[in-house]
């Protein structure tokens, strides 16, 4: 189906609703029948039709069917944020005694499920440097059943060779999770390589506006609704209806926003790698990538954000540029209007920051909608101050 066709018509039955060209927000709590039988049928399947808001809502379904369709999924859940996506992923798929490889340093609310939360029920977890099927295939045991992966994940931009990693989990009767949050089902397909599960935050890329969360899970039918039925309803961390339609909006104008983030984040990071008090760069689609061509080969395209340090690895130096900034903003998350950057030394105790580990000197920056020209005299002027 046309990306056009899904983002303006998919889910979309207007005759229902007046004709309007925006759907309603079907802001309720609940459904009414006038059949024993109707109501019956919705307690023995609350999937199969209109019960509680806690489950299926009308305003959601209509994002469900057209992120699912962008995803090349059968099906889709969407959750309050990310977060409670992957949370619900694997709560469905473990049982005690289970063990999981994971992909090292995830994202900081995967990583605190994985050490504090899954222990306590028997689950064991082993973190690997993912970009070799060989580091996989090497850290999976006989209980092994679920992969975690992030390709590119949001600091180095590691890629997993994810379709190799997702034939073997199969091989093996393994389920695969893969955040594709950085990417969108526009520039990377997940479930088409042979991941069960893709996930993605739509607070960011889909959203677009920085003024909702959301998180998203595709994957088959069977998969989709195993989990409603249980953590889906359990948790009750399903998405309200107003926030659905915010992402429903977001989602009109997703293309557009994209391509133009992407030509100005090609203007920034030209610059930025040959400003003389910049040391180093990673972006996915910069040729100087050390897996340039793999992100080639799995990507469509790369966005908005990339990682660079600076000459001086002086904590000082790296606080003084960052609070220099006048209009690039200092803040988490990424995929809205506003361009921002964040210093990973910002999640580091001062006594702890070590110079020499490049990590610690990592400063993330996000290219939102201003002009290339704007962002780069900021970026200049704070250069300057160091």
């Amino acid at each position: 189906m046309d990306i056009s066709q899904i983002i303006n018509e998919l889910g979309e039955d207007r005759e229902e609703y007046f004709h309007a060209v925006a759907p309603p927000i079907i802001q309720t709590s609940n459904f009414i029948f006038r059949r024993v039988a109707d109501l019956t049928k919705a307690f023995e399947d609350e999937m199969g039709g209109y019960l509680y808001s806690r489950g299926l809502n009308p305003t959601v379904d209509i994002l469900r069917k057209k992120l699912a369709e962008l995803d090349g999924a059968e099906d889709c859940l969407v959750f309050n944020n990310g977060a409670a996506a992957i949370f619900a992923a694997v709560l469905a798929n473990i049982k005690s005694g289970d063990h999981i490889v994971s992909v090292a340093k995830p994202y900081t609310w995967v990583q605190r499920m994985f050490d504090v939360i899954l222990p306590r029920f028997n689950v064991t977890v082993t973190y690997i440097d993912g970009t070799t099927i060989e580091n996989w295939r090497n850290a999976t045991k006989a209980n092994t059943t679920f992969f975690y992966l992030e390709s590119p994940n949001s600091w180095d931009f590691a890629l997993q060779p994810v379709q190799k990693v997702a034939a073997f989990a199969q091989s093996k009767g393994i389920t695969t999770l893969l955040d594709n949050s950085y990417c969108t089902p526009l520039y990377q397909k997940p479930i088409d390589m042979g991941i069960d599960m893709a996930m993605q935050t739509a607070t960011k890329y889909i959203g677009g506006h920085s003024d909702t969360l959301g998180g998203v899970l595709c994957g088959s039918h069977a998969m989709i609704k195993k989990i409603f039925d249980s953590e889906y309803l359990n948790i009750g961390s399903g998405i309200q209806p107003f926030n659905a339609w915010l992402l429903i909006r977001g989602l009109r104008t997703l293309p557009a926003r994209i391509d133009r983030i992407k030509k100005t984040t090609r203007e920034v990071v030209q610059y930025m790698k040959q400003h003389p008090k910049v040391a180093s760069l990673l972006f996915p689609f910069d040729e100087t990538f050390p897996q340039y061509e793999l992100a080639r080969q799995q990507m469509k395209g790369a966005c908005g954000l990339f990682t660079f340090t600076l000459k001086s690895s002086k904590r000082e130096d790296i606080v003084r540029f960052c609070e220099s900034l006048q209009h690039i903003m200092m803040a988490v998350s990424w995929g809205g209007h506003e361009s921002l950057v964040i210093p990973r030394c910002a999640g580091i105790k001062p006594e702890d920051f070590n110079p020499v580990n490049k990590e610690h000197c990592y400063i993330r920056m996000y290219v939102g909608l201003e002009d290339a020209d704007y962002l780069i005299k900021d970026l200049g002027q704070a250069l300057e101050k160091i």
